[in-house]
């Protein structure tokens, strides 16, 4: 169950889980059924919007045209699902910002490639798990599905949902 967040506040704690985590599992919605695609987070202060680069001649391109609603997936120290709508952008300058050498090859061409589009996701909600300890994580994981005895979920991991649009207090 969600605790109540100021929007600023669900901004902050998406921000810290996430900085170190450089790529996202990104889901679209084909035909009902859920499709994911490593995508590089373009590093940028996040303000609660999440940018990405990608080409218009695309099956992502083509999902998100269909269906705006995509599932962003961290896992890192952190493991942060951030529902959203995904929009396209054509802004030439913010494409430059965002250009990484990488691109030039990965993608076979440069910034200002008419092809070349942002893909911008307003979150609308993020479950995370804080947990300090990935192997104690597994660990109890494992003991759930082999355990006839329940296992305390609390020992040391944090679970929460923030809500992006809950109005300011």
């Amino acid at each position: 169950m969600a605790q109540q967040h100021t929007h600023e506040e669900a901004v902050e704690t998406v921000k810290d889980l996430i900085k170190d985590i450089k790529v996202a599992m990104m889901t679209t919605v084909v035909d009902g059924k859920p499709v994911s695609r490593p995508m590089q987070t373009q590093e940028t202060e996040f303000d609660g919007d999440l940018w990405f680069v990608t080409l218009k001649e695309t099956d992502k391109y083509d999902e998100i045209a269909s269906n705006p609603t995509v599932n962003l997936a961290y896992a890192g120290k952190s493991y942060v699902s951030v529902s959203g709508t995904a929009e396209f952008m054509e802004d030439l300058e913010r494409k430059k910002k965002y250009w990484n050498p990488i691109f030039d090859k990965m993608l076979e061409t440069s910034y200002d490639d008419p092809n070349v589009v942002l893909i911008k996701v307003t979150p609308e909600t993020a479950e995370y798990w804080e947990s300090g300890n990935t192997l104690k994580t597994v660990k109890k994981f494992a003991q759930k599905l082999t355990s006839k005895d329940s296992v305390d979920d609390n020992d040391g991991e944090l679970n929460d949902t923030v809500d992006f649009n809950k109005p300011n207090k």
